[in-house]
């Protein structure tokens, strides 16, 4: 079972690489150009481009994002062994 999560976890990491790389750095971006700098027509296209408005996707993107990041943290989690049965003393001898 923990194989199974391994794989997964790694094809997701592979595949929400950019998508969450673009929604952090764009995050930070509009904060820093908007309260910062007072740039609000940047701000503004960097909000854009983190919301994926820019090419039509505002509807779905936070959704898939989400989905991916849940999917990694049940992965991540299982394979740390958190949630596996310990052996009593009495199993060990």
């Amino acid at each position: 079972m923990i194989r199974f999560f391994r794989k997964y976890h790694r094809w997701l990491a592979v595949a929400l690489c950019l998508p969450l790389i673009s929604t952090v750095l764009t995050g930070m971006g509009f904060t820093i150009f908007d309260e910062w700098f007072h740039q609000e027509r940047f701000a503004h296209f960097l909000l854009e481009i983190h919301t994926m408005k820019i090419i039509g996707l505002d509807e779905i993107f936070p959704v898939l994002n989400g989905l991916g990041l849940v999917g990694l943290l049940i992965t991540g989690l299982s394979m740390t062994g958190l949630f596996r049965k310990r052996r009593s003393l009495n199993e060990i001898r």
